[in-house]
């Protein structure tokens, strides 16, 4: 990852010009790291969980990627996962008309392995039902399980928030005062919207994380600026 420039946000200023989601006014000296996740493109998993399972996805719907690419910052750092639907998604976008790196992945667009989705281990490869039947019914209201349940040859929810943690921090400090394009999974972006918001694993399990969508998270270094995260949009459509 490359050292990211830092630069002053306006009070009045959207930081991204046209098209970009408007974050309001910040202090006059304060530096902002805007972070826009995107989850991937949909999977054809067949009603079987994937988790890890490294999966194409389908990017056949140009007018999503079009929508992705009006709305998504033109000079910005790129991350993905090391999951290959990450990177097929990235692609689309910058086919869709946004500057981007290329190739995807590569040296401006880094592929890291700590952004990727929950690995579900012995789950992987089950339907919902087998899953249900082979935990007696003790499906979690929101997700595979409860956030602190280690699932059997993988990980829990929590073990998961704790790696997206460390990653977004070191993607923090190399893109520092700038955009960061951050295509990845939906229990990713559920773990920065933990980090954020400061929340209880098992709330983060509440929110919806739909293919596509845009959520953007702002990380203001400067006087005043609490703890120093800022939501600004959750689940965003892509169009």
């Amino acid at each position: 990852m490359s050292a990211g420039s830092r630069e002053t946000v306006q009070a009045s200023t959207s930081p991204s010009g046209p098209g970009a989601i408007n974050a309001g006014g910040a202090a006059e000296t304060a530096t902002a790291t805007r972070f826009w996740w995107v989850r991937h493109a949909p999977v054809a998993h067949e009603g079987r969980i994937y988790g890890q399972k490294d999966m194409t996805c389908d990017c056949s719907d140009t007018a999503v990627f079009a929508g992705l690419a009006r709305q998504l910052p033109r000079e910005a750092g790129w991350v993905v996962s090391n999951l290959r639907r990450t990177h097929e998604t990235a692609r689309a976008i910058v086919r869709a008309g946004l500057p981007g790196p290329d190739p995807i992945p590569g040296p401006q667009a880094e592929a890291i392995p700590e952004l990727a989705e929950q690995d579900f281990g012995e789950w992987q490869g089950l339907t919902y039902e087998e899953l249900r039947q082979s935990r007696g019914g003790a499906f979690h209201r929101f997700w595979h399980a409860p956030a602190q349940e280690l699932a059997p040859g993988g990980e829990s929810f929590v073990d998961m928030m704790q790696r997206v943690a460390r990653a977004i921090h070191l993607v923090l400090d190399a893109h520092r005062g700038r955009d960061v394009i951050a295509v990845a999974h939906g229990g990713t972006i559920r773990s920065a919207l933990g980090l954020a918001l400061g929340l209880e694993p098992e709330a983060c399990l509440a929110f919806t994380m739909e293919n596509c969508s845009v959520t953007r998270i702002d990380h203001i270094d400067g006087p005043g600026m609490g703890h120093g995260w800022r939501v600004v949009t959750v689940n965003r459509p892509p169009r």
